[in-house]
């Protein structure tokens, strides 16, 4: 009980703290339903082609977008709350855990959101039972994302340039996310099964999670 109670600490003072400044609210958002009304106006007179790409425009925005969010602790991680956390007997691998459920929470919020502006202002094509699929893809995404941005943010820390570099990090490893997302909704286009690409993100959001509860005490005593 003591891990998970660590665990939770740190995921309820983390959405607090975004609470407080609204970081994900007054900035990520906005920018990224701007993005997501510029995207028709530079394919001009195209309009039937928007409804067609409008998924592929939410997850790649949604990726980009969500690695600010996965991201944002790393920016505020100091060397000297890390000794404080450790002072005080955290456990790596609970911050990792307490960092991923709240990273979750605001990612699965800000990627639902972004799909209901996406379906506002696109109108994309929705096959039948696509919204349950976009609804389970999206919260898997959501998991994975902020994992990956968890375990870059532990893997930079202490790197002058951390946060690019744990952008390029993220970056690539996001592509099996983004490949699940989204042919799990065009699979119902092509009529065929779903099952392959939810295996695929659920086994990825997996991998993720042991990776980073593994790594984090070698990566913590490697930081000192």
């Amino acid at each position: 009980m003591r891990f998970w109670r660590q665990a939770f600490e740190i995921a309820r003072v983390d959405l607090i703290v975004e609470r407080r400044l609204g970081d994900t609210i007054r900035i990520v958002v906005p920018f990224a339903v701007v993005a997501l009304v510029v995207f028709p106006l530079a394919l001009g007179s195209r309009i039937t082609l928007v409804s067609e790409v409008g998924f592929g425009i939410y997850w790649a925005l949604g990726i980009l977008f969500g690695m600010q969010i996965a991201l944002r602790q790393s920016a505020a991680d100091t060397p000297e709350r890390r000794d404080l956390q450790a002072l005080l007997g955290l456990e790596p691998a609970a911050r990792f855990v307490g960092r991923s459920l709240s990273g979750g929470v605001l990612m699965a919020g800000f990627l639902i959101v972004l799909l209901v502006a996406t379906t506002v202002l696109l109108d994309p094509e929705v096959p039948d039972g696509g919204w349950s699929v976009l609804v389970i893809s999206t919260v898997l995404v959501a998991i994975g994302l902020t994992e990956l941005g968890t375990l870059a943010g532990e893997v930079t820390s202490g790197l002058r340039s951390r946060t690019a570099l744990a952008s390029l990090i993220v970056a690539p490893l996001a592509l099996p996310l983004v490949i699940g997302g989204s042919q799990s909704v065009q699979a119902l286009e092509r009529d065929t099964g779903i099952l392959t690409w939810i295996l695929l993100l659920i086994a990825g959001d997996l991998a993720l999670a042991v990776a980073g509860v593994a790594l984090a005490k070698p990566l913590e005593e490697a930081t000192r």
